[in-house]
């Protein structure tokens, strides 16, 4: 029987070139045997270096964490006399592999005089749900309290994620709405990863092709919730898509590639968003693979998406700071 090719979107140009030639900096699969090699592997940049490029102050911080122990968090923050507003920053690699340092460049680029915060969260499978999710609430408990210590503005934080960061920072928005914990002005979800069930049609769609496919998905959903990944009985702080009401939740900004895994459980999380009165703006990149603005940040593509988050970010912020009329 002759096999039907398997239809997708097209790769951009740029993106399909670095598919191709840089293939080795690429995780398009992974198995749950092959997570300590590529953890050993990653190259994570220098903080310090990051932070000088981007003109920033970085000190490092323990916030008091779970369970009596710590959350170590980098805070790269404008050298200002005035409190600023906040990214909190949580790094991507599939719950299962990153470091503090990561993707911290990209998210400074996007919000230009504000501080940026690094939570060094904990990585399953060593440390599974709810161990991440628990962490980034303490260090954003943490942040806010000390805020004046910090000069940061308490009324204008912003949780902000890549992929597993992205997941997480929407099950931390969640969880911060269930606990009445410290208000948040924003969710900037970036190609997040939200659903364990790993049964979308884009998810099927990009099996085996471009970055990070559904069998990289199904090893790090297990690796983080075990047993329970993709059954009846996962919590919404750990896969936000699983939320049954997301009333109340603070604006939202989600982007997604057209040629990805996250494309349609991206699509159907701002939808539900809309749908319960939310605040969502959204992005669909054509030609876009997972993590693409990473893989080719000169591409045309990834500049006009970090141009899209900063914007909204201004927009937030100036509606933040908008005199209350009322």
């Amino acid at each position: 029987m002759t096999q039907v090719a398997v239809a997708r979107p097209p790769f951009d140009p740029a993106i399909a070139d670095a598919l191709t030639t840089r293939a080795a900096d690429v995780v398009t699969t992974l198995r749950p045997d092959e997570i300590t090699a590529l953890r050993e592997r990653a190259q994570p940049p220098v903080l310090a270096d990051v932070a000088a490029e981007a003109g920033l102050e970085l000190t490092w911080h323990e916030a008091p964490g779970p369970g009596g122990g710590t959350v170590r968090v980098a805070l790269l923050r404008p050298p200002v006399d005035h409190a600023v507003p906040v990214l909190l920053h949580l790094h991507g690699g599939g719950l299962v592999v990153g470091t503090v340092s990561d993707d911290v460049a990209a998210a400074a680029q996007v919000a230009p005089g504000w501080a940026v915060a690094s939570v060094e969260y904990r990585l399953a499978p060593e440390h599974p749900y709810p161990a991440a999710v628990e962490d980034a609430y303490a260090a954003l408990t943490w942040l806010v309290g000390d805020a004046d210590v910090l000069g940061l503005d308490p009324t204008c934080v912003v949780v902000e994620g890549i992929s597993a960061g992205g997941g997480l920072a929407a099950a931390l928005a969640l969880l911060v709405r269930d606990r009445g914990g410290p208000a948040l002005a924003g969710q900037l979800l970036v190609c997040p990863m939200l659903d364990d069930r790993n049964e979308t049609a884009s998810g099927h769609q990009m099996a085996g092709v471009g970055s990070w496919d559904r069998t990289a998905n199904a090893t790090a959903w297990a690796a983080y919730l075990g047993d329970r990944a993709g059954g009846t009985g996962t919590p919404p702080y750990a896969a936000a898509a699983r939320a049954a009401d997301l009333r109340g939740l603070p604006p939202a900004f989600v982007d997604v590639g057209s040629a990805e895994t996250f494309r349609d459980e991206c699509v159907a999380y701002a939808a539900r968003l809309w749908a319960d009165g939310g605040d969502a703006e959204l992005h669909v990149w054509p030609g876009g693979c997972h993590g693409f603005d990473g893989l080719v940040p000169d591409a045309p593509v990834s500049r006009d998406a970090r141009l899209a988050r900063a914007r909204w970010l201004a927009r937030l912020r100036e509606r933040v700071t908008a005199p209350d009329l009322t």
